[in-house]
């Protein structure tokens, strides 16, 4: 028969002599609901692709994007969300260090910012991570890799994605608490966040591994799931995002509430203006923007889903950094007062060596020394006796 063969853009599964192949187009490509045929022929060799990709995939020769302009635009597209990740890690490492720096923003809230932090961090690095041991390489053949560190890498990203989800999540419920009740007792919940922040996506990744394992342990765990494995990580995220979403809509309703309350018959565009304003805040804090294409299936709007999950989804560890610490007002007055510190330390460190240095080098302590050589030089000791013996 026929072996596995990678074309450069679909696996195809061994096959015995005459059986004919059918799988639909990969990912790569717009469309999914055509498939592609391969027939192993009588001289074992795999036939070509019948209907072409051209015409089976979602274009045609005419068209602008071919598979050279689709490759060059996925391409372009991973140097954006590359460079969205490096920019997102590097805020936020910065921000966990202002945190954990300063004994003042040792508090409930901040400990839960810096666990969403680490979660963006780990998701960062999960798909820094998953294209070096994936995509490296272009002459890789895809059908034929299945290691233990390529399955590690996708498992790893799997679980950063969950956690990340997560601490959104735990972001919005206690936002929400803090709004609807004057008094937290901090020390009850932090460890139930924690605990649910990190634990739920490791019971979910235990699960889903395990499945993987033993009911489809095929490649390096990155190609198409079927309902069981694709459900026990998409059910969750779907979860968090839903109630997350419905978190905003309660937050936004009492936002309005207490600006009505607070303003009283002031102008409504004024209320408009901050209710926009922070409306627009919400949306990377709480994920908002992934309620978009969650409940639509994964071949619906390729190209505006990757500009949202991965364009604006790779930049948002960034804006989150930006809004949870160095746009906050306390943030910036500590970091104001700890400059002026380092700056009046050097003040007095240079005012101190400065002054040793002028008094060394003063004409005063210059005679002085002079005076003190003197005292001590033999030759005046010896013109002092003679003097003394020549009186006597």
């Amino acid at each position: 028969g026929c072996a596995r063969d990678w074309d450069g853009l679909t696996c195809w599964p061994r096959a015995t002599f005459g059986e004919v192949v059918k799988i639909p187009c990969p990912r790569f490509f717009e469309e999914f609901t055509s498939f592609l045929q391969r027939n192993c022929t009588q001289e074992e060799y795999w036939s070509e692709p019948f209907p072409p990709y051209t015409i089976a995939c979602g274009f045609d020769e005419g068209s602008s994007k071919g598979p050279e302009d689709q490759k060059s635009y996925y391409s372009a597209f991973w140097r954006v969300y590359t460079a969205g990740y490096a920019a997102s890690v590097t805020s936020l490492i910065t921000a966990l260090i202002v945190f954990a720096a300063f004994r003042k923003f040792h508090c409930t809230r901040n400990y839960i910012h810096m666990h969403l932090f680490v979660s963006f961090i780990l998701r960062a690095v999960a798909v820094f991570t998953k294209d070096a041991v994936l995509f490296a390489d272009e002459t890789m053949d895809h059908c034929l890799m299945s290691t233990v560190a390529c399955k590690a890498a996708v498992a790893f990203f799997q679980f950063s994605i969950l956690a990340n989800f997560f601490w959104l999540l735990i972001e919005g419920i206690y936002l929400q608490t803090l709004l609807l009740l004057t008094f937290v007792s901090n020390k009850k919940f932090v460890w139930w966040f924690i605990f649910t922040g990190w634990g739920a996506p490791t019971a979910v990744m235990f699960a889903w591994v395990l499945t993987r394992i033993h009911q489809q342990n095929t490649g390096c765990w990155d190609d198409d799931e079927n309902g069981v494995v694709l459900w026990i990580i998409k059910g969750p995220i779907l979860l968090t995002v839903l109630i997350n979403f419905i978190i905003f809509i309660n937050v936004i309703r009492i936002l309005v509430h207490k600006l009505k309350s607070q303003e009283g018959g002031g102008k409504h565009s004024s209320h408009f203006v901050r209710l926009a304003k922070s409306t627009l805040l919400l949306i990377p804090l709480f994920g908002v923007h992934y309620i978009v294409f969650a409940f639509f299936p994964e071949s619906t709007g390729l190209e505006a889903r990757l500009y949202i999950e991965l364009g604006l989804g790779s930049f948002q560890g960034f804006v989150v950094a930006l809004l949870y610490c160095f746009s906050n007002a306390e943030v910036q007055t500590e970091l104001k007062k700890q400059l002026c510190r380092w700056q009046h330390q050097e003040y007095l460190t240079f005012t101190h060596r400065h002054g040793a240095l002028s008094r060394e080098t003063s004409p005063v302590n210059y005679v002085t020394q002079l005076s003190l050589l003197d005292r001590i030089s033999p030759k005046r000791r010896t013109s002092v006796l003679q003097d003394g013996a020549t009186t006597v």
